[in-house]
């Protein structure tokens, strides 16, 4: 996808609770349609701000002529299970302290930019950073003050458990050579490590999926196609419904788990160009 805008991006760091946290700032020419936080994913123990999923989607949204701010989240370590396969990225952070910078770094947003109103900012992102941009909404909306007016969630495991798949979508995933998606108990070990104990996983700032969602913003979720997450994804979106809450929902045909991260192709071109339609004024 081609932006449309010059954009002007910068590096920074801003306070935060845990100390500083470092940021990337997508500035548009010409006056700003609003302003989004953006996250990207990564199992919460990797990823960063040169990702695709972080850098490229960023470059889409303030190409569109929306300020964006794309946050490097402290992570968590990978459970030991995962160092057989997975470097360790050297995170040290556990629950909440990447949703409290999140917050931390929306209310940074919403009160930096003279250029874009308080109640114009959104907060999205994607697989793990959809849940840290689901969680932090409703930390930010009890905290009061701003909160975000519309929330982005690309794949998102928002469930502290892996809910029961439909028999599509398990027929996709087994289909997959070799297996894919995220079997029950690999989300389980990536749940509780982030957490860092079994109580926190029933905390709704951890797993919003299952608690009461009553207020939440309007809500865009776009699922991969063959991803076992997308049982959370598409169960969020009917307890956001019930809830009464704006919702609109799709999968991206013949795509996998973070699809985003692989711009050349059509399912990320097309999910990038939906959430921009239906983010624009």
């Amino acid at each position: 996808m081609t932006s449309g805008n010059t954009v002007v991006i910068e590096d920074r760091e801003i306070s935060g609770p845990h100390g500083p946290i470092a940021i990337r700032v997508y500035r548009p020419e010409g006056v700003p349609l609003g302003g989004l936080v953006w996250l990207h994913g990564g199992a919460f123990v990797s990823g960063d701000l040169d990702m695709p999923e972080s850098d490229w989607v960023a470059r889409g949204f303030a190409g569109d002529g929306r300020v964006v701010v794309a946050v490097d989240y402290r992570l968590a370590p990978p459970p030991a299970s995962w160092l057989a396969y997975m470097p360790d990225p050297g995170g040290t952070s556990r629950f909440p302290v990447a949703s409290e910078e999140v917050a931390a770094a929306f209310r940074w947003a919403s009160e930096s930019f003279e250029s874009v109103p308080h109640d114009r900012w959104a907060l999205g992102g994607a697989s793990a950073g959809a849940n840290l941009a689901a969680g932090a909404t409703l930390r930010l909306q009890d905290e009061g003050g701003t909160s975000p007016s519309a929330v982005l969630l690309a794949y998102p495991l928002v469930h502290a458990a892996l809910p029961t798949m439909a028999e599509e979508l398990e027929a996709k995933c087994s289909a997959l050579t070799p297996p894919g998606g995220f079997a029950s108990e690999i989300v389980d070990e990536m749940n509780l490590n982030y957490a860092g104990n079994v109580e926190n996983l029933s905390d709704r700032y951890a797993f919003p999926g299952g608690h009461e969602l009553i207020g939440f913003p309007p809500t865009i979720i776009v699922n991969s196609d063959s991803d076992s997450l997308r049982a959370s994804g598409d169960l969020f979106a009917s307890e956001l419904i019930r809830a009464g809450v704006d919702v609109s929902v799709s999968r991206e045909p013949g795509t996998l788990h973070g699809h985003l991260n692989e711009p050349e192709t059509t399912g990320a071109q097309r999910t990038l160009a939906r959430l921009i339609r239906w983010l624009r004024p």
